[in-house]
């Protein structure tokens, strides 16, 4: 749980955040002991940034920034996908304009930020829970699908990702000395796009 380190002086002023944790819930303030004129008092001096009704940004953060933080204000069971994910895996050049996010199928996201930009993909039951990995910096951390789902996310959405992207990520994971292809081809089995990943491989290596 970050810390809040409390600043008294003379008159009772408020905390300054922890430098450790690039956003807070509203659930960890109040369990730090803060009420929600506490809160709004440190949104008033600059030291929270409100990202919604239930997350703030510390902007007394010190640590390694990165937008994949942000994804679990405003998709809580949000997992980085797609090209996102080809990118934290070092598989494709190519930048997306938003970062690509998988939640539930039935799953709903009441606002979408103006930053960081999201694409929100509604996924199965089976493909969302198939491959997720937590990745952790400190206190802070986002969920993201490890390499081998990522490539077979890309081959079964490869028309919305764009053929010649999904050709490089392909391309690039076949050079990879940790590459895992008995797991690609489960994942790709269990995810019903084992065809056109064996045509892939036949052609590329």
């Amino acid at each position: 749980m970050p810390k809040i380190n409390k600043i008294r002086e003379k008159d009772e002023k408020y905390c300054c955040t922890s430098g450790r944790s690039e956003n807070f819930s509203m659930q960890e303030l109040k369990k730090q002991g803060f009420s929600q004129y506490k809160v709004s008092k440190l949104v008033e001096e600059g030291r929270l940034i409100k990202l919604n009704k239930s997350y703030y940004e510390n902007t007394g953060y010190r640590g390694e920034e990165s937008d994949f933080y942000y994804i679990e204000a405003y998709a809580p069971n949000g997992v980085i996908c797609l090209l996102s994910a080809a990118i934290y895996h070092n598989l494709t050049t190519y930048i997306p304009d938003a970062i690509d996010v998988a939640i539930p199928r039935k799953a709903r996201i009441s606002t979408l930020p103006d930053w960081p930009q999201m694409n929100v993909y509604h996924y199965t039951n089976e493909r969302y829970e198939l491959g997720i990995q937590k990745v952790e910096d400190g206190k802070n951390g986002f969920q993201i699908y490890d390499m081998e789902k990522t490539v077979v996310d890309i081959v079964f959405y490869r028309e919305k990702v764009g053929i010649e992207e999904t050709k490089e990520v392909l391309i690039t994971y076949l050079q990879r000395k940790d590459r895992n292809l008995n797991r690609l081809l489960k994942y790709a089995e269990l995810m019903k796009c084992d065809k056109a990943m064996r045509q892939y491989l036949e052609v590329l290596i």
